[in-house]
């Protein structure tokens, strides 16, 4: 008759017979493609068999056996999917085919126990089952084991195809797990579970086909992929193999307790679960069991004890998290003494009176700030020997001591609490600094410390040593920054300084002939008051972080223009102001650019005779506000202006001049958006134009001049 059992198992049937023909229909007949069509038929069957058991009756043993059956063919398939990736290396094919007959007879035994008991075994019948449920447990387990090792050694760019046949094949499993754990919990396996099985497994074999429409690559290697284990996977799959094989021997032991219990029987199960799962979270967490476990692991299943591609990647990955100059030489402890599982450390570098001083600590405390001079006995070990000195060998080992020469080592080493290694940090055959790590307090007692410690410590310690000599060097260049822009600021205070000097000069000299003309003690009142005003302006200026950049405000540049020209003071050559507008402004430091304009018109003054002329003139092109200082002068060539007009600290006047003027004045015009073009032939004259972005649009007012002559 027809129930939910019969339909389940009937649909699973159909779907997986489908999967194998079509399997089948291809023209390429490789292995594995192969064994995934005989696990679809060997699944069809065992379904329909269950079907037909659950409409019929009989069967049993058949369906229990094709069960087994089933198993055993997905093993074959997802280990011959692993063999195909070492055609290169004929042992891990041996190892592989060596672990399906291991397979192969545990479900053997599986099969003859089955039969055993359904055919009436008194030997079995005070365990009412629980054998069957855990081999078929076991076999769950396997099959997520194996599932997880396929994907996890699969290189990314393989598991585009893949990663659904492992979702479709673990999820299987999975649920395998799921139904046979709570069978073995229980006693009973759970009906609605069971008629669920039929659909469950129906589901995964669109996900299959998926994969197959994808390309999957049945030969992994194709000659091309280096396929490895590494430790950290066979860390994982040990752990979850063992938890497995834990929880598997707690619920038959909680199946014993509830039995044997009695009335308690019930309370003394749920006790004894929950204390076994207690017990498996405190192992999972517990860092000796992994430290140990890690150890067994290296010593037992690898030739070399670190992995190394990891541990490289771990280490670079610390190194540069985080802002480069922002605790790196913490980082680089930490780099360090993850390596060899260290809790902490302490960082030694060179200072400038030559002595190696504590610069940084990581979980590990300095009693007292202790200095190592450089031409010691232990930093010159350290430097010539390269050698990772082991506190407790050195403290024991007189032999060692004797054959790489260690020296004696300073009191404050020896006496600083938990101090156990010591790591030089060697750049360029020469000692940068060293770091003396932590005691951990778990290290496991089969773990010591050897050369392949030693090396991957030394080689680390160099790796550590050019990031932290490129964050000193990175702090020096701020450092010569800093220097560089109060320098800069000094020679363009002085010049300005100059430029004072020269106009209270030119007026002392003509003090005594034109003291009795008012005209002239108004000027030279006006010429004091500006001088005064920009020296305090100056001060002000200085009091300031001078590398910070200027205030900006609008400033109107007619009038900017025509207190420049005044200020410059009357006499020859004259100058002429001819402004377009009057309402064009600019964001700007009033001061700086007033210094900036003045400074070319001083050139153009120097550059010019007595009876030349210099025009200043302010028009607005494109939006820009242009300001352009053109005289008659004697003028300048290519060559100059290419070469060395703009470069500091050179000058044409001799004693008088700094050379800075016209850099300054190019480079805080860009420092503003602007631009400086100058345009000259020698013995015709000069025209600078200074081209300045504008703020807004600049109203248009009648054409106004002036001169100071």
């Amino acid at each position: 008759m027809l129930n939910i059992e019969v339909i389940s198992f009937a649909t699973a049937s159909l779907f997986f017979l489908g999967l194998s023909l079509v399997l089948l229909t291809g023209h390429r007949r490789l292995r594995p493609k192969s064994a995934l069509a005989l696990a679809a038929a060997i699944s069809a069957v065992w379904a329909g068999v269950v079907a037909y058991q659950a409409a019929f009756g009989g069967l049993l043993i058949v369906a229990q056996s094709l069960e087994v059956l089933r198993n055993l063919g997905w093993f074959g398939f997802l280990l011959l999917m692993l063999g195909s990736a070492y055609t290169t290396r004929g042992q891990w094919s041996a190892r592989l085919a060596g672990l399906f007959g291991l397979l192969t007879l545990f479900g053997s035994g599986l099969l003859l126990l089955t039969h055993y008991r359904i055919t009436g075994g008194s030997a079995f019948a005070a365990i009412a089952g629980s054998d069957v449920l855990a081999g078929h447990l076991v076999m769950a387990v396997t099959g997520l084991v194996i599932v997880e090792q396929l994907f996890r050694n699969t290189p990314p760019e393989q598991r585009r195809a893949l990663k659904y046949l492992c979702m479709a094949i673990g999820g299987m499993f999975a649920y395998d797990f799921y139904l046979y754990s709570d069978a073995l919990l229980f006693q009973r396996v759970s009906a609605p579970l069971w008629d669920a099985r039929g659909f469950i497994h129906s589901m995964v074999v669109p996900v299959i086909g998926i994969a197959i429409s994808r390309d999957l690559q049945w030969s992994l290697a194709k000659g091309s992929i280096d396929f490895f284990l590494s430790r950290r996977v066979v860390f994982h799959t040990t752990a979850l193999l063992g938890a497995g094989l834990y929880l598997l021997a707690m619920g038959t032991g909680g199946y014993y307790v509830r039995v044997y219990g009695g009335n308690w029987g019930m309370v003394a199960q749920a006790i004894f679960l929950f204390g076994a799962a207690l017990v498996l979270a405190i192992l999972m967490f517990s860092g000796q069991l992994r430290a140990s476990l890690r150890v067994f692991i290296s010593k037992h299943f690898f030739h070399y004890k670190y992995d190394y591609r990891e541990e490289w990647l771990r280490f670079i990955r610390t190194l540069s998290s985080g802002e480069p100059e922002t605790q790196l030489r913490e980082r680089a402890i930490k780099a360090i003494a993850q390596i060899i599982e260290s809790p902490g450390g302490i960082l030694w570098m060179r200072r400038d009176d030559n002595c190696f001083e504590p610069v940084a600590r990581w979980n590990m405390d300095v009693p007292v700030p202790v200095a190592e001079p450089a031409d010691g006995p232990l930093v010159r070990f350290l430097e010539h020997q390269e050698w990772v000195i082991n506190l407790d060998e050195h403290n024991q080992d007189t032999e060692l001591k004797a054959t790489v020469g260690a020296p004696a080592l300073p009191d404050w080493l020896l006496s600083l609490p938990r101090a156990w290694l010591v790591v030089p940090l060697i750049l360029h055959e020469h000692l940068l600094g060293f770091v003396i790590l932590a005691r951990p307090p778990r290290a496991p007692v089969e773990w010591h410390f050897n050369w392949e410690d030693c090396d991957l410590l030394k080689t680390a310690g160099r790796q550590a040593a050019s990031h932290l000599a490129q964050l000193e060097a990175s702090r020096a260049l701020n450092e010569a920054r800093q220097f560089d822009a109060f320098n800069r600021l000094s020679a363009y205070v002085v010049h300005d300084i100059k430029n004072l000097v020269a106009q209270l000069s030119l007026v002392v000299s003509n003090g005594a002939k034109h003291r009795h003309n008012p005209h002239f003690v108004d000027d030279m009142m006006r010429t004091v008051e500006h001088s005064v005003d920009k020296m305090n302006r100056l001060l002000a200026h200085l009091r300031r972080d001078g590398s910070a950049p200027s205030a900006s405000a609008p400033v109107a540049l007619a009038p900017l223009l025509a207190e420049v020209v005044t200020a410059g003071g009357a006499g020859k050559p004259t100058v002429v102001l001819d402004c377009h507008t009057r309402d064009l402004t600019v964001s700007a430091d009033r001061d700086r650019l007033a210094a900036v304009i003045g400074h070319v018109i001083q050139n153009a003054r120097d550059a010019t005779a007595r009876d030349g002329r210099i025009f200043v003139r302010l028009r607005p092109i494109d939006g820009r506000a242009v300001i352009e200082v053109e005289d008659t002068g004697c003028g300048m060539d290519e060559s100059f202006i290419r070469e060395r007009l703009f470069r500091p600290f050179q000058t044409t006047k001799g004693n008088s001049g700094m050379g800075i003027g016209m850099f300054e004045t190019r480079e805080y015009v860009r420092s503003i958006g602007g631009d400086v073009e100058v345009m000259s032939l020698p013995g015709r004259g000069t025209t600078v134009r200074l081209s300045l972005p504008a703020d807004g649009k600049a109203a248009q007012a009648p054409i106004f001049k002036t001169s100071n002559s």
